[in-house]
């Protein structure tokens, strides 16, 4: 029987319920997944580079990152970029166009690096909602107070929160979230850089150096681990490639997805970068060589405190919606595995209506989605607790992420997807920024690994205060 003619125009042409992201959701996305937790530490990174290569390299992860991106855009369809077969996740754009063992490999790095993340952003939630306790603390105490506390129950606070967002079923419903959470990052980074900006006022001279943080005032090998973490503290704060697809996956069409795509790219890298540039060189000059690991808690409890509270409430707001969009992506991969292997099982496959007084639709939970994401944040939580090491997991996590999932598979994918032919220009061209961009993940990693090391040997599980 033939179905309606209007009834086509609430389906796209895989079948799904037709998409409705704009240019501007998906720029949304985009800020909210790059504008996190990285921008804090930015004035550190810069702080060990220096006024030359703190800013140039900078430039240099911005340039790669959108390149990249536009490679990966062009990924979503298998063939031809306007009709060819959708990829609904990045694993599905590297299974479908390169295929085999790359793919298993892809798939154990992208998810590992979302799985870090989330614990990143817990960690930074924390000690944001940590400085507006003790900045309350510190000022009824009139300063005599050092108050002194864990971070546990605030990891546990968010944590709660985190399981109750998980069971928005979706990543395309989210999109509200990361609007919210897009606001809030312009909010607390406009604070951070506001700040910087009267410090270096009441300085009355930009502080720092051409070279960064002078040997003296850390040894040798120091200067040299530091140097490489800041290189992975860069890496970090510009890492969204591992989401660009599932992102993309949300925009509508007509025009083509990739079109609109590498325009949202376009207008978030240029924001990000922008907001980057002012908090980490206004950081780096507020506070020179003792810039800090998180950029508001350098500002220490001096007034305004309220507005360093409105900058921490801001960033906690921000990396509750950080968290769905980095989450979302492992949910549905391990859904969908479950579905596929026990399509008979109903705690699996069905979903039960639960009425909510007050609410004319009723709820919608799946056994099997309730009791996964929830196990999940909670062990999320409980990593975070065991190790809240901020600033070395930040570095870590982006050299981890950045030359396989950002670079490497985008470059591969884009070279079969094209037929570019081997020992050309624009190959040899591709190859020498993959191997480039290979060589900074190396020294990131090694140098985060080292601030990992040193932080272990003076940690207690579950007893850090600050």
């Amino acid at each position: 029987m033939d179905v309606p003619r209007p009834a086509f125009k609430c389906f796209d042409d895989d079948g799904r319920l037709k998409r409705s992201g704009t240019v501007w959701t998906a720029s949304a996305h985009i800020i909210t997944a790059v504008i996190g937790s990285g921008v804090l530490s930015l004035a550190w990174a810069i702080g060990q580079l220096g006024w030359i290569a703190g800013p140039t390299v900078m430039f240099l992860f911005s340039f790669v990152t959108y390149y990249s991106s536009t490679l990966l855009s062009d990924c979503y369809r298998t063939g031809d970029h306007v009709s060819g077969k959708r990829n609904y996740t990045y694993m599905d754009a590297v299974r479908s166009i390169l295929g085999g063992f790359r793919f298993k490999v892809c798939g154990m790095i992208q998810y590992l690096n979302l799985f870090g993340i989330t614990v990143g952003y817990t960690i930074a939630a924390s000690i944001s909602m940590m400085a507006i306790k003790r900045s309350n603390c510190f000022h009824e105490s009139g300063g005599k107070n050092p108050c002194h506390m864990s971070s546990n129950p605030y990891m546990i606070m968010f944590g709660v929160t985190e399981i109750l967002l998980s069971q928005i079923k979706d990543f395309d419903q989210i999109w509200w979230l990361s609007i919210v959470a897009a606001i809030m990052s312009f909010t607390y980074s406009a604070i951070g850089l506001a700040l910087g900006i009267i410090q270096v006022a009441a300085n009355g001279v930009f502080k720092g150096s051409l070279t960064g943080i002078s040997i003296g005032a850390v040894t040798q090998t120091q200067k040299i681990w530091r140097t490489f973490q800041a290189l992975g503290d860069i890496a970090f704060a510009y890492s969204y490639s591992v989401v660009l697809i599932e992102i993309q996956d949300t925009v509508r069409s007509p025009p083509a997805e990739s079109k609109t795509m590498k325009k949202a790219t376009r207008i978030s890298i240029a924001v990000t970068t922008t907001f980057y540039m002012l908090c980490g060189c206004m950081g780096y000059a507020a506070f020179g060589d003792a810039a800090p690991g998180n950029l508001l808690t350098g500002f220490g409890f001096y007034d305004p405190f309220w507005l360093l509270d409105v900058a921490n409430a801001a960033i906690v707001v921000h990396l509750v919606g950080a968290y769905q969009v980095f989450a979302q992506p492992i949910f549905a991969f391990v859904e969908k595995q479950a579905a596929a292997r026990f399509p008979d099982n109903d705690l699996v496959t069905k979903e039960f209506e639960i009425r909510i007084p007050g609410i004319r639709s009723p709820y919608k939970v799946n056994v099997f989605r309730a009791v996964f994401r929830s196990g999940f944040v909670v062990l999320t939580t409980v990593i975070s607790m065991l190790m809240p090491f901020f600033n070395d997991v930040v570095g870590l996590l982006g050299a981890l992420g950045f030359w396989p999932l950002t670079v490497y598979f985008p470059v591969e994918m884009y070279i079969k997807q094209r037929k570019v032919e081997r020992w050309s220009m624009r190959w040899v061209c591709l190859q020498m920024l993959s191997c480039g961009c290979l060589a900074i993940t190396v020294v990131a990693g090694v140098g985060s690994i080292a601030g990992v090391m040193l932080d272990l040997k003076v940690y207690k599980p579950f007893k850090t205060t600050y």
